[in-house]
């Protein structure tokens, strides 16, 4: 059996560390990160610099980027474990990772399993019961390995087969971080990441905003729309409508780009943010959505009149006067 393990990468330290003591084993590792617009999403479209910087800074033996949006945002309408203090479904999003995961095993070569999860680190999802229960769900008891805390789970096949050493795997536990900076210390990690998880949706300032759109649409949100949901200013309007705006010229762009099917609004002849309806369900918002347009223009808002146009497709399909 090759000695190869499918890690699910995170880019925190602990998944990491969990790859850095496996290939200290002699393991080859390759490193999974799925991606949604909540988390990864920089990688999307660069999954060969993700391979690059994987085998140049950790030296594992491969990276592997995949997009897993719409089976995501399916599961994130209803996880059958609820969410967290935020819009974080962190019980099922494991479940379903691992499930995933567990289907390209045989595609990398790969005979086992490896998370840089740690016993007691987090509330809801790394109780040892709830670590248990996350197994049993996905479908990968006995063949997932948690290195940073093997001595303090049951032992399982890669260990008993022999393929990894489990006295030189870790007892590690609790929220502290001491025993992880130590590691990454003797490993010569030259950048060390913070402890933040890096999910958009457990953000207090953001996770709001994406639990209303997914009420207003009960449930049903699309990839476009889960992108679109994580930047930008965003509106509720009177008449149940929902506007974006861009805040920069960057986020103006990234709204064009993904604006196909939406209506867009932008000042005539004058710079200033483009406005993008999210959702339009009334024609008694669009002045509404005018003013704010112009409200959030440094060189309109002072102006007595200014010209709004509505855009589909990049052809007027009417303006407002505001």
């Amino acid at each position: 059996m090759k000695r190869r393990a499918l890690l699910l990468f995170s880019e925190g330290l602990d998944s990491i560390l969990a790859g850095k003591l496996l290939k200290s084993q002699g393991i080859e590792v390759i490193a999974l990160r799925f991606i949604t617009p909540f988390f990864g999403w920089k990688w999307k479209g660069r999954e060969d610099e993700f391979d690059t910087y994987v085998r140049k800074e950790f030296g594992f033996e491969a990276g592997i980027v995949e997009d897993i949006t719409p089976v995501y945002l399916k599961m994130l309408a209803a996880p059958a474990h609820g969410y967290g203090s935020q819009f974080n479904p962190c019980i099922d999003c494991k479940i379903l990772m691992l499930r995933l995961a567990k289907k390209k095993l045989e595609e990398t070569g790969a005979s086992f399993l490896a998370t840089g999860e740690v016993v007691g680190q987090r509330p809801m999802s790394q109780l040892r019961n709830t670590l248990r229960h996350i197994e049993k769900e996905a479908g990968v008891k006995d063949i997932l390995l948690r290195p940073l805390s093997a001595l303090k789970l049951p032992e399982t096949t890669p260990e008993r087969e022999g393929l990894v050493k489990r006295e030189r795997l870790l007892a590690i536990s609790g929220r502290g971080r001491k025993r992880q900076l130590a590691l990454a210390k003797d490993f010569g990690l030259r950048n060390i990441p913070s402890p933040a998880g890096g999910c958009l949706l457990t953000d207090p300032a953001l996770a709001p905003r994406f639990r209303r759109y997914f009420e207003i649409k009960e449930g049903k949100v699309c990839s476009q729309e889960a992108e679109i949901l994580t930047f930008g200013r965003h509106f509720e309007l009177s008449h149940g409508s929902w506007l974006v705006l861009g805040r920069t010229e960057e986020e103006n762009k990234r709204l064009q780009k993904l604006s196909a099917g939406k209506i867009i609004l932008k000042l005539s002849g004058i710079p200033g943010p483009l406005g993008l309806f999210l959702l339009k369900k009334s024609e008694t918002d669009l002045l509404e959505a005018a003013r704010l347009l112009k409200k959030y223009a440094p060189k309109a808002r002072h102006l007595e009149k200014v010209k709004v146009l509505f855009l589909r497709a990049d052809k007027i399909v009417q303006s407002i006067e505001v």
